[in-house]
């Protein structure tokens, strides 16, 4: 279904729907009916529209001079861009890539997954044509690599069978000054106070805590809603009118993690993208409108704890709370519904028809947002319609409906919690920094004070914490140095946990690469990869006013595969003339050449870390 044809149909049953009446008493329970549409308030849209579709014609093939082909897709402050491949062959063990241009996020890919061809690669969305569309990438650049284990000398018959990739088309998300010209409030009771999730860490940290399990939903590349993690196995749930059949979820991908790092920052962390599992069970707007789906790859979404449904009946006056995505923005919690400390969000209408009404602020992107009890933190409705009051499902019905396809017991034995790394494995040269972040979160009970330690570092190594201490649900960034003299070899860390129900752990693998360095060159430079490639001298160049050869070593980490080309300038571009591209990082070249300017190239093929290149020039 295209999105807009989505939202139109949503959007016609909702205002069929409507809101219950804003004098209908606080006890009432109407039952079996919806509420009465009221003239004086309006639906917030059902699916907030966040991009747009624009058109490409991008192709990649193998080459004869060289293992990297790439291409850019950009549009200037969008807020994501998201690829669509309408063919994709690779040659077994090749695979592309689509990253920012730091490198800080990477989706791969092996083969076409429709076809059975990505094993142990990123998810993907499928849009009712030939094809796949990768996972988005934050920003407003995407790259899109294809890597080659060598280079083909028979690339135009590649080319002829078909060999390569093409990008037909692509997604970009609005920029911040569209959205908020896009921004339909609709939902919000007076004074918007809502505020950034991680503006409660301290003051509210079970609400904190709890807010982790809420993840966003990009559906079509075009519209975002709120999802979150219900129970003990990989099981979400959102609106029916976000998601309304299994199409709707080959369609749509996952964001967990995407909050704010400080309060009113606007600086949203990188997050975890997940593609779509299996459509379980939904019920129409309607009706109960809600839909029950499983992620391709729940592990990765698993330190994100999960939430648990209390299939009662909501009471007058109860203190709520929802995290959500309104706005497309990175998640906020409503605690308030006009001011920070003044009257709290609570139960206004306990039942009209499905439904229980609130003023707890909402807007368009909030659908699908759990509303959870502050007495118990569990989901007591499902946010699904707006109009001061807003609207949720009542969950003890959508309970009724999916019991036997949830876990919904929550963990015994009280306060708990868990430990997790990300990434959890890091190469590097003897002198080299890593760094990972190291998230934790509530996963029973009260939050607790947790310290942070890691054990299991080689000699000349060490690790820091910041912070050292945290609350649980809060994270801390891990940075590793090793020393000049740190031996070379793989090193499983363990980092700790500790809090008053015990200690938790989790692994971190660090590789130190070879402590040989290029010896005999008449110029060393060393330098670190953090995104894909470097050139040296110190990102310039050297001349040579006469003929003579070119030689030159690098030594890069143990565990990556760092390429090494020579560069000569031809007046017009920087041409390739030498190039050592083993499957390692250890490479050794040598040109004879004319006068002329030359740099090295550096690029990782695959892994990041320290280097040292040792070249002589005649």
């Amino acid at each position: 279904m295209s999105l807009r044809r989505h939202l139109v149909t949503a959007l016609l049953p909702a205002i069929l729907l409507g809101i219950a009446p804003a004098t209908a008493p606080a006890t009432a329970q109407t039952a079996g009916t919806p509420p009465a549409h009221a003239s004086a308030t309006t639906p917030e849209s059902p699916v907030a529209s966040s991009g747009e579709e624009r058109e490409a014609d991008i192709t990649l093939r193998y080459g004869t001079d060289g293992r990297i082909r790439s291409a850019k897709v950009t549009r200037p402050g969008a807020g994501y861009v998201k690829v669509h491949f309408s063919a994709f062959r690779l040659l077994p063990g090749d695979r592309v890539t689509v990253a920012d241009p730091a490198g800080r996020e990477v989706h791969t890919y092996y083969g076409d997954p429709t076809r059975g061809g990505n094993a142990g690669g990123s998810g993907h969305t499928e849009h009712g044509g030939p094809g796949f569309a990768a996972l988005s990438i934050d920003g407003d650049t995407a790259v899109v690599t294809l890597h080659a284990r060598t280079a083909r000398r028979d690339a135009g018959r590649l080319a002829r069978e078909g060999y390569g990739v093409r990008v037909d088309r692509f997604w970009r998300g609005f920029t911040a000054d569209e959205a908020a010209a896009r921004s339909r409030a609709l939902t919000v009771c007076g004074t918007d106070a809502r505020r950034d999730v991680v503006c409660y860490r301290d003051s509210h940290p079970i609400e904190y805590a709890r807010a982790n399990a809420v993840g966003q939903q990009l559906l079509n590349g075009l519209g975002s809603c709120t999802v979150w993690k219900v129970g003990n196995t990989n099981r979400l749930l959102t609106n029916n009118h976000c998601m309304e059949n299994a199409a709707d979820l080959r369609a749509s991908e996952f964001k967990f993690g995407n909050d704010c790092a400080t309060c009113g920052g606007n600086d949203p962390r990188p997050g975890t993208k997940v593609g779509p599992g299996e459509f379980l069970k939904t019920s129409g707007l309607n009706a109960l409108d809600y839909t029950l789906f499983s992620v391709a790859d729940p592990a990765a979404i698993q330190q994100y704890g999960t939430l648990y449904i209390e299939p009662r009946e909501p009471i007058a006056g109860e203190r709520i709370y929802i995290p959500g995505h309104g706005d497309i923005k990175p998640k906020r919690l409503s605690l308030y519904e006009d001011d920070q400390g003044g009257a709290t969000c609570k139960i206004d209408i306990v039942s009209s028809g499905v439904n229980t009404g609130y003023r707890c602020d909402s807007s368009g992107g909030n659908s699908g947002s759990p509303v959870l009890s502050a007495s118990s933190h569990k989901v007591i409705a499902l946010h699904h319609l707006g109009g001061c009051p807003n609207w949720g499902t009542r969950i003890t019905l959508v309970y009724n409906e999916i019991a036997a396809l949830i876990d919904n017991t929550p963990p015994t034995g009280g306060d708990d919690f868990s430990v997790a790394v990300s990434p959890s494995s890091g190469s590097t040269a003897p002198g080299g920094v890593l760094t990972a972040s190291v998230s934790t979160v509530t996963t029973g009970g009260q939050p607790q004070n947790l310290t942070l330690s890691v054990s299991g570092l080689p000699a000349g190594a060490s690790a820091s914490l910041n912070p050292a201490t945290v609350r649980s649900g809060a994270s801390s960034t891990l940075a590793i140095s090793t020393g000049a003299q740190t031996p070379p070899g793989t090193y499983p860390l363990t980092v700790s946990a500790a809090g008053s129900t015990g200690t938790r752990t989790t692994g971190y693998t660090l590789s130190v690469g070879s402590t040989s360095v290029c010896p005999g060159y008449e110029t060393t430079k060393t330098g670190t990869i953090s995104t894909q490639e470097q050139y040296q001298p110190d990102g310039r160049y050297y001349q040579t006013t006469v003929s003579g050869p070119h030689r030159a070593c690098l030594k890069g980490p143990a565990t990556g595969d760092f390429d090494l080309y020579l560069q000569k300038w031809n007046g017009a571009t920087w041409a390739v003339v030498a190039r050592s591209t083993t499957p390692s990082s250890d490479e050794n070249l040598t040109y004879t050449g004319s006068a002329g300017i030359y740099r090295y190239r550096i690029h990782a093929y695959s892994g990041t870390g320290s280097y040292t290149l040792g070249y002589d020039a005649p």
